[in-house]
């Protein structure tokens, strides 16, 4: 696979037109596996996808591999407003889920495709 040239003019160009946003990475604690984790994992979903109709939430995507780690989010937020909207999830408040921010820069309009 033969890649475009990229120059350090448009190297520059483009980091001069990021933006901050906020990862978050969601991790499952064994709670997830309780009676009754199932009805809170919906609920956690269905606000997930508020957020994203909302566009706070600009990409979101479940990990599958069995790991601990067991889905990504990227927030159109800092650091600071994406924990407090995850201390306010409720699967986070029930325990069943555990969650990380980290703050990191990208161009506006990247996206899954």
């Amino acid at each position: 696979m033969e890649l475009p040239a990229v120059t350090d003019e448009f190297m520059l160009e483009m980091r001069g037109k990021t933006r901050q946003y906020t990862v978050m990475l969601l991790k499952a604690t064994p709670k997830l596996r309780e009676p009754g984790a199932d009805a809170l994992a919906w609920e956690h979903g269905r606000r997930t996808h508020a957020f994203r109709l909302q566009g706070i939430l600009s990409i979101v995507g479940p990990v599958t591999d069995g790991g601990e780690l067991c889905g990504i989010g990227i927030f159109n937020a800092t650091p600071e407003e994406a924990a407090r909207i995850m201390d306010d999830d409720p699967g986070v408040r029930a325990g069943i889920f555990t969650y990380e921010v980290h703050s990191i820069r990208s161009l506006p309009g990247d996206r899954l495709s």
